[in-house]
């Protein structure tokens, strides 16, 4: 995935257009910093046995966590200037230590209001049991 250190402009992006695929490599440090950076500190985020113990198969990403690699996947392909508008997403199958989320997305509509340049993109982020996140992100981007 490239990370842009420039802005992709609103007339370089095409609906249909597909985005690079971002991988993330889940590993038990990145579902507990991330979930006590975002101040969560449910047990099933960090604590193996309690989560066991709740029924879960092992700690598991929470969703301020997902909500804040949604972004990064959006911001990374678009570049600094890139404004995100809104942020839609339904969670699915538990992000679990070991695994890893390959995050896709699609352009699905482009716009210009009131002289902004509005785009939607469509995203999954699948792991091994299936869909982790779906959703779609609405951006502003130079025009």
């Amino acid at each position: 995935m490239r990370i842009g250190t420039t802005t992709l402009r609103f007339d370089e992006v095409d609906v249909g257009q597909e985005l690079p695929e971002f991988v993330l490599e889940i590993t038990p440090t990145v579902i507990v910093s991330t979930a006590i950076a975002t101040r969560d500190y449910q047990d099933v985020h960090h604590d193996r046995d309690l989560a066991k113990q709740k029924g879960s198969k092992d700690i598991f990403m929470n969703i301020l966590t997902t909500n804040g690699y949604v972004g990064r996947y959006i911001t990374d392909w678009t570049g600094p200037e890139a404004i995100l508008k809104h942020v839609g997403i339904r969670l699915g199958a538990p992000n679990y230590p070991y695994d890893s989320m390959r995050m896709t997305g699609q352009v699905t509509s482009k716009e210009l209001v009131d002289g902004e340049g509005i785009v939607t993109v469509d995203i999954v982020g699948r792991n091994s049991l299936g869909d982790h996140v779906t959703g779609a992100v609405r951006l502003a981007l130079p025009t």
